[in-house]
């Protein structure tokens, strides 16, 4: 089994909100504060109650604003002080992910350079601490996979430093593409950050998958709305039917302008970073460039952290995302006694069925060396050895 989590999304998110629900599900306060104090950032205090909405008990968290920053927030300054914090590398590196895509759907939506982005209301202190607090959160719920109902944008307008633009606003329309959206209820109901937090944890969007439930929590918004209670609900449990096969994210770029010297260590630096797998394909761009499709599989909690490896170290301006479903063979490694010295052995089975057994290339090419033959019958005599262990016929 593996435990699953549900954004029930019928009024919409919000950073707030997800921390409110994180903390009704048990998260303490004080653990929270103590985590977001690894951040350095001055000015602001972490504050929690009980609220309702429309009759609903919830928990309300509101980040206090005491001294508001002068000037503007670009993408670096965010990066700097990720960086220079005391926070868990993969909260570092997940936060810098999002704060990157939130500049990127800010960029597309102005017409500017990435690094010419003027953060606002996202920006603001408040929300720099909805964002990481919401990374903190929601990894302390050690979910194995995050679903998702459509999500619930609101309607009408909002008013924003820019001007005001219907709802959902640029920003939060981009943030959402691709994903089942609609629009009910007054006013905005999903801010940028409840979807870019919403969005970059939920690998599927639809009704509740069959669960048994353990806890809810129930995260409130800023006001009373009409018609249903102002909410985000968070389900927690363990997958009654576990999928029959795990899920992967199988992330790819494709590049016509990447040096073979950053390349070269990219592979390697993608397995550290949690890949499964990572791998090049060689592909034809526009132009009639050559170029090459880099592809990184990985679990889906290392989504994030993969991604900003890909755009910290190779040039491409943008990562297509999927999820995918794999089975894999329960794997075991068996040491056999050959001529050459001991050689490990790879064997995958299902059901109890051994499908495929194969020694391992190093130990062979080891041995081989040592003792001066040909690798071939290093892995020849190993795979009869494991054979005769197995009783087996060659």
């Amino acid at each position: 089994m593996s435990r699953l989590v549900y954004f029930d999304c019928a009024s919409g998110a919000s950073g707030d909100m997800i921390l409110g629900a994180v903390v009704d599900l048990g998260l303490p306060i004080e653990r929270l504060r103590e985590e977001l104090q690894k951040l350095a950032l001055p000015g602001y205090r972490l504050e929690a109650c009980r609220v309702t909405r429309s009759g609903l008990s919830a928990t309300k968290v509101d980040v206090v604003v005491e001294a508001a920053p002068g000037g503007h927030r670009h993408l670096r300054h965010i990066l700097e002080l990720l960086s220079a914090s005391r926070l868990d590398e993969a909260v570092k590196a997940r936060a810098a992910a999002l704060f990157r895509r939130l500049a990127e759907a800010e960029a597309a939506v102005h017409g500017t350079d990435v690094e010419k982005v003027h953060f606002h209301e996202v920006g603001a202190v408040d929300s720099i601490v909805d964002i990481v607090g919401g990374v903190i959160a929601l990894g302390w719920l050690g979910a194995s996979r995050f679903v998702a109902s459509p999500l619930n944008v609101g309607s009408g307008t909002v008013t924003m430093s820019h001007g005001t633009f219907p709802v959902p606003p640029p920003a939060t329309a981009t943030l959402v593409a691709g994903v089942p959206v609609y629009g009910e209820g007054e006013g905005e109901l999903l801010t940028p950050t409840g979807a870019l937090l919403v969005t970059a944890h939920a690998t599927e969007y639809g009704p509740l998958p069959a669960v048994r439930i353990e806890r809810v929590g129930h995260g409130a918004g800023g006001r009373e709305t009409k018609g249903r209670p102002n909410v985000l609900r968070l389900i927690v449990g363990e997958e009654a039917d576990a999928p029959a096969g795990e899920r992967v994210l199988v992330l790819e770029t494709e590049m016509d302008d990447a040096a073979p010297q950053l390349l070269g260590p990219l592979l390697d630096r993608l397995l550290g970073a949690g890949a499964l797998d990572a791998y090049f394909t060689p592909v034809q761009m526009k132009k009639g460039r050559p170029g090459v499709l880099v592809t990184a599989i990985a679990p889906p909690a290392q989504g994030e952290a993969i991604e900003e490896l890909l755009f910290r170290e190779t040039t491409t301006l943008g990562v297509r995302r999927q999820v995918w479903e794999r089975t894999v063979l329960d794997r075991e490694t068996a040491t056999v006694e050959t001529a050459y010295g001991p050689i490990r052995v790879k064997i995958g089975r299902r059901a109890g069925v051994v499908y495929n057994a194969w020694p391992e290339f190093d130990d062979c090419q080891r041995a081989a060396g040592e003792k001066g033959v040909a690798v071939k019958e290093v892995l020849a005599a190993a795979l009869a050895a494991w054979r005769e262990r197995a009783g087996k016929q060659p």
